[in-house]
């Protein structure tokens, strides 16, 4: 495979992003992998999550995200996200015979997420603040149902996620920051996302695998990159001011997008 050193490059770059920012990496490596390495947007939702699960697997251990986890939160999330998921992959293998329907469906569902988690990323203050005040004012009623809401959201996850590879990060955070504003410090909040992130991933990698849809000489060229740079960026003190990171990758994520609508 002659393009293993551009694609190491590629995930180097990539997990150096996610080491330093938390966000963005699904983000990006999906649309790159259909826009500039010519991959079918099926094989590269599917070869991208069981990337993302990866990296997030070894984020996770490098971090020490484990005792901030809030497992009750994570269990919520992945009564409606497994679903979800399942579904999907259910609706994917329906349409084997014809896979440019799946093309096509995932190509323009990952641009409508794109846009979406750029939206996320820049009114995510803006977000969090309305459910302060949701949760201010109606706290009782809000709480009695945040069982099912949260549900809700994991399967919103759960179908974004497997269908796009992407939201897990970005959409997680927001939907999360918007249901408990009070209950998740920063540091919880992010521990949380990724710890459904990564069993959510794993699972629709895996099913996306048994569909053919993971090109598995570029899952290992990528990983072989993006390793290293996750493990050094986790460490280097360095950061950009959060609203700065956000709009960035806000910007990047628009562009993408336009792209896959477009072309």
């Amino acid at each position: 495979m002659t393009d293993i050193p551009l694609y190491a490059a590629v995930g180097l770059l990539v997990g150096t992003m996610v080491g330093l920012t938390g966000v963005g990496g699904g983000s990006m490596m999906t649309p790159l992998l259909v826009l500039l390495f010519g991959q079918s947007p099926a094989v590269a939702v599917g070869t991208d999550l069981l990337f993302a699960a990866t990296t997030k697997l070894v984020a996770t251990a490098s971090f020490g995200f484990s005792r901030r986890v809030d497992w009750q939160i994570v269990g919520r999330l992945l009564l409606g996200s497994i679903p979800g998921t399942a579904a999907v992959v259910f609706g994917l293998w329906l349409t084997r015979q014809t896979p440019t329907t799946a093309d096509a469906v995932t190509s323009r569902a990952l641009a409508i997420i794109l846009a979406l988690t750029a939206l996320a990323l820049i009114f995510q203050p803006t977000l969090q603040r309305l459910g302060l005040k949701i949760t201010a004012r109606w706290l009782v009623r809000v709480e009695r149902h945040k069982f099912l809401l949260t549900s809700i959201a994991g399967l919103l996850l759960g179908v974004a996620v497997t269908l796009t590879s992407v939201g897990a990060g970005a959409l997680g955070v927001v939907m999360l920051l918007a249901l408990y504003p009070l209950r998740l410090t920063s540091d919880r909040l992010v521990a949380t996302d990724i710890a459904h992130a990564l069993p959510v991933t794993l699972i629709a990698g895996m099913g996306h695998a048994f569909l053919g849809h993971v090109n598995f000489n570029l899952l290992a060229a990528l990983l072989l990159g993006s390793i290293p740079g996750v493990l050094i960026a986790s460490r280097v003190t360095l950061r950009l001011p959060a609203r700065i990171t956000r709009t960035l990758i806000a910007l990047m994520l628009v562009t993408l997008s336009e792209r896959m609508l477009f072309g």
